[in-house]
């Protein structure tokens, strides 16, 4: 049985002292001080366990950003006047942080020396990880490295720098590089942080830190949020290259590498379906268990109904390139071809992320296309979904892990890091890019090829980035890292949405949001299991709206049918789904590339300055 390292989260805050052979025994609070516990390293344990369940992300899934779509979008992607400054909350908080600092300043209790060692280094990486968070969200946050109490005057600090908090986190970071434990052969567990954990979320905070800085290049949200009490600052360049250092770092370490066993139409999916971390690529798993009824929801998520019925954009689709490597997009029709065509012959990933012709999984030896009444693009996600004997498609009944960090992220960061600050090489793709792309035999990016020709597609103002100046002569590779980590963090990560942050790319999410294109009315056979009827609405007048049958006798909702015409932008009876008919979306290039601090804490410290036009 797999040891299970997100429970015991009220450990921490009923001082829970026990002995892990035995059972799990409650102290009366009233007999429990700071100086009487943190004296063992099953103290310090059980203190810190609580970050894993705490701080970890156990949605993945669920996240939302141009190239994933649910039925009803939250206001993070609606916007506009639907994202609103929250009374309390919002991400806004300190518990964890208060306790990190609580442990940091009682383990001097605790007389094993090398147990001290190990978990100061392992809270530092916890506020590392906190703070860059915190970071992403707000952008200046007050920097907390002590105990406050209710009557401290640090309660009414206001907000450091992004810059000084920064090089605490860095501070901390290097500490738990050092101090945490290694791993002395093959990884055996990937449910403990390790050294090699600690350098994956340096490479991705200062990733984060260098691009922001390079793309938002006035210092916001305040005057001062690039430069350190003393007034000096950290380059954008001096991010990335810490951001590659540390990715480096972690590739010369040999421990990890791209998990491939030869069959590269299902390695990559395989990362996220078994039951164990595959603990030769990822770095750090949430482990979830059956027979403990540790479960999560993706499953249900992804193939039911009642759920948000996500589904991934035509944007996302249309940057797979061909299994040649190739441009799909440079195809003649490649915009009005039927799905069958549409994902033939492109990179094995797309055919391991949504479900595509020959995706079998309700019935054996029975095909499963696309079921219309789950997804709203119609491009349906198997990302995380389990098999249908499971049962895993009821609520909160998933046992398969979830990854936090994987060494393909590491080596996307290696690669973008160095492609943002100007000096990547052939031979530096040659160990990153190609591992991961020689995984489902797809031919690498050629470094020159790419700033030769950079992608009109991936520069289009209705699918790309605006903001890629065809000055920097990275400019090609550049969009074609961005086309990779699309691709193959789908769902993962800080997710895609924190990535348009950093790129200052928010105006992505206005592109217009397409689903699968239908040439016009008729019978589509999709699979064995999957197979419609489009015809125009028997309902309505209108010639631009279809409802849609299927075998069980179902019609679609008329608003999520209507098709548009992506030549003209009208409405036709063919063309593409226009998924966001009826919502709205308006990222607000003004204020939207920070959250807004709650108004309750505004009233509480009025130190604190909310952030520019919320």
């Amino acid at each position: 049985m797999k040891k299970i390292f997100l429970l015991l989260a009220a450990a921490s805050l009923a001082f829970v002292s026990c002995n892990l052979e035995e059972t799990l025994s409650l102290v009366p609070e009233s007999q429990i001080t700071p100086e009487s516990y943190f004296r063992t390293a099953e103290d310090l344990q059980l203190f810190s366990n609580t970050f894993y369940n705490n701080l970890l992300d156990k949605t993945p899934y669920e996240d939302e950003s141009d190239v994933n779509i649910d039925m009803n979008p939250s206001n993070l992607i609606r916007g506009g006047n639907d994202r609103t400054v929250p009374a309390s909350g919002g991400g806004w908080s300190f518990t964890n942080l208060r306790k990190m600092n609580t442990l940091l300043e009682n383990i001097h209790n605790c007389d094993d020396a090398a147990a001290v060692k190990e978990y100061t280094a392992l809270v530092k990486f916890w506020r590392a990880y906190y703070y860059a968070d915190m970071v992403r969200k707000f952008g200046d946050v007050p920097w907390i490295d002590h105990q406050i109490g209710s009557a401290d005057a640090d309660l009414y600090n206001p907000r450091d720098s992004r810059e000084t908090v920064l090089r605490h986190m860095i501070e901390d970071i290097d500490v738990a590089i050092a101090d945490l434990p290694g791993l002395a052969a093959a990884p055996q567990t990937a449910y403990r942080v390790n050294r090699y954990t600690a350098m994956a979320l340096k490479a991705q905070f200062c990733l984060f830190e260098g691009t922001f800085r390079k793309y938002h290049s006035d210092p916001a949200p305040f005057a001062d949020s690039y430069k350190a009490a003393d007034g000096s600052t950290t380059t954008y360049k001096e991010y990335l290259d810490m951001a590659a250092d540390a990715a480096k770092m972690l590739i010369d370490a040999n421990v990890y590498r791209i998990h491939s066993t030869g069959k590269p139409n299902s390695d990559y999916v395989d990362l996220f379906t078994p039951e164990t971390a595959l603990t030769d690529e990822i770095i750090l798993a949430i482990n979830f268990d059956r027979d403990l009824k540790i479960k999560h929801d993706a499953s249900r998520y992804l193939t039911n109904q009642t759920a948000a019925r996500p589904g991934m954009t035509k944007k996302l689709v249309d940057m797979y390139l061909m299994a040649d490597g190739t441009r799909f997009t440079d195809k003649p029709g490649w915009d009005v071809m039927g799905f069958a065509d549409e994902v033939a012959g492109r990179d094995p990933r797309l055919a391991q992320t949504i479900r595509t012709p020959g995706y079998s999984w309700k019935v054996a030896g029975k095909t499963d296309g696309p079921e219309f009444r789950y997804s709203v693009t119609g491009y349906q996600i198997i990302k995380y979904v389990q098999s249908y004997a499971s049962k895993c498609y009821s609520t909160d009944n998933s046992y398969v892990d979830i990854p936090v960090f994987r060494y393909a992220e590491v080596l996307l960061n290696y690669a973008e890091a160095k492609a943002e600050a100007g000096t990547l090489t052939q031979d530096d793709l040659d160990i990153s890019i190609k591992l991961i792309r020689d995984r489902v035999g797809m031919p690498n990016i050629n470094l020159a090829a790419a700033n030769a020709s950079p992608d009109p597609y991936l520069l289009d103002p209705e699918t790309g980035f605006t903001n890629v100046p065809s000055s920097d002569p990275m400019q090609g590779v550049i969009l074609e890292i961005r086309r990779e980590r699309a691709i193959e963090l789908f769902l993962e990560g800080w997710g895609r949405y924190f990535d348009l942050i950093r790129w200052k790319a928010g105006y992505c999410i206005n592109q217009p949001m397409y689903g699968m294109y239908i040439p016009g009315p008729g019978d589509y056979n999709f699979g064995e299991e999957s197979k419609y009827t489009f015809y125009v609405g028997s309902t309505t007048s209108k010639l631009d709206s279809y409802e849609i049958y299927d075998p069980s006798g179902d019609r679609q909702t008329q608003e999520m049918a209507y098709l548009v015409d992506p030549n003209t932008g009208k409405y036709a009876t063919s063309g593409n789904w226009e998924v966001m008919k009826n919502v709205s979306i308006n990222f607000d290039e003004t204020k939207h590339y920070f959250y807004p601090l709650p108004e309750n804490d505004l009233q509480l410290n009025e130190n604190l300055v909310q952030n520019p036009n919320w």
